[in-house]
């Protein structure tokens, strides 16, 4: 028997809740797989109360006996990386076998430099809101075949020689043009031969590994970071993300064909949120946006930057719907909602005097955009101890039937509590 591929991706803006539902449903997984991104992404997990933060390894890494896997999209950032295993190590929680991929890049010291540096370099009113880990640059150097992978750490003669040509390129772009100091060959190479001799025992062939798993039946779940409305080409450009975030990146990322695939699970927050720079037609500056964030615990995994909150936007996630092919939406933090006396949605956007269903991903034409809302009932019943659907109040009841309606999509998982048991399955 053939085995099956789901993959999890955000449909808004990140955070949803990607890294909750992939534990929750670690039980059912034999193989775990980050597809792309780097240390910019953070999956928050809680375990019996105990909260676990994850920025490269998958969330499976909590599940004896699975095996988790480290695709080619991915940039591997070894001091984060090294970081979560020793955490896990030192916690007795690194109970899953791990396994990186060769071809993955390497996120290199001077990648941060320089992350840090164009961002000043913009200006104010220019920036795009970047973690400053290095990401971006990683895979520039990535595109313009310039960069390091994974198993160019493993020899160290390639490696000094390839840094010898790096380095000359990128202390040249720091005094000259960003006024940086010049990084010296051995303060990278030295550091980078030992993170090589780290990673070396986890280093494997994740094409092989797959295929092998779906031929002997096994269940493997696609982890995506970020989100759809990040993607570096479907997003809101140029206030994305440098990876492919949609579904479509997690067959370049892992070297799984599409024919593989099963389900696209969509992850969709009760409610909409942002961090960084760039258009989000919903926000709410004022009292209901700082509530969701003080409800919601709205600061970023990563960097614990304030999230910029408000009502659900149907547009921008019937768009992430189509674009990705979506299965079935996990619908997470509905719980954050109780209190409010109503809730809003937006069913559309008022482009300039003219309402359009419409999403348009161009930053330019989307930041011009006012939202157009439908306001249902709210509800004032604590959901956090309710297990099945027919036990949620009839107002969040409808509300979770609202957002089916009008996403095409059924929704099969709704979260109504941080922690892994507070999950309501309907068939997921």
């Amino acid at each position: 028997m053939k085995g099956k591929v789901d993959i999890i991706i955000g449909a808004q803006w990140g955070d949803e809740g990607k890294g909750k539902v992939v534990d929750m449903m670690g039980s059912d997984i034999d193989v775990f797989v980050r597809y792309q991104g780097g240390a910019n992404a953070g999956h928050t997990v809680i375990v019996e109360g105990k909260k676990i933060v994850f920025h490269l390894l998958p969330s499976g890494m909590l599940y004896p006996g699975k095996l988790c896997v480290l695709g080619n999209g991915v940039v591997l950032d070894p001091e984060q990386f090294l970081k979560e295993l020793e955490d896990l190590h030192e916690r007795g929680q690194d109970r899953a076998r791990l396994v990186v991929s060769p071809s993955a890049h390497v996120v290199m010291p001077y990648h941060k430099i320089l992350d840090r540096a164009q961002e000043a370099f913009r200006g104010k009113g220019h920036m795009i809101g970047t973690t400053g880990r290095g990401i971006g640059p990683c895979y520039v150097d990535k595109y313009a075949r310039s960069g390091l992978r994974v198993e160019d750490l493993l020899d160290g003669d390639r490696l000094r020689e390839s840094l010898s040509t790096i380095l000359e390129e990128k202390n040249r772009l720091f005094t000259k043009l960003y006024g940086e100091t010049p990084l010296p060959l051995d303060e990278v190479y030295l550091p980078a031969l030992e993170w090589g001799k780290a990673i070396a025992p986890y280093v494997g062939d994740p094409v092989q590994i797959l295929q092998e798993a779906l031929d002997e039946g096994k269940r493997v779940l696609l982890e995506g970071a970020q989100a759809t409305l990040l993607d570096i080409d479907h997003g809101t450009y140029p206030y994305v993300t440098s990876s492919s975030t949609s579904a479509a990146g997690g067959f370049t990322g892992t070297g799984l064909p599409v024919s593989s695939v099963d389900r696209v699970i969509a992850v969709v927050k009760a409610y909409t949120t942002r961090v960084g720079e760039g258009p989000m037609p919903t926000e709410d500056k004022g009292e209901t946006g700082e509530a969701l964030r003080v409800r919601g615990g709205e600061f970023g995994a990563t960097t614990g930057r304030p999230r910029r909150c408000g009502w659900l936007d149907m547009v921008g996630l019937r768009y992430a719907m189509r674009l990705n092919g979506v299965n079935a939406i996990a619908l997470t933090k509905l719980d954050v909602l109780t209190g409010m006396k109503e809730i809003q949605v937006c069913t559309a956007y008022d482009l300039n005097g003219t309402n359009t269903d419409r999403f348009n991903g161009a930053a330019h034409i989307l930041e011009q955009c006012r939202p157009v809302y439908e306001t249902l009932p709210g509800w004032n019943e604590d959901i956090s101890n309710c297990t099945t659907f027919e036990s949620l109040p009839r107002a969040a009841r409808d509300y979770v039937e609202y957002i089916e309606k009008n996403a095409g999509v059924p929704i099969k998982l709704i979260g109504v509590g941080a922690d892994r048991v507070q999950t309501i399955n309907r068939g997921l």
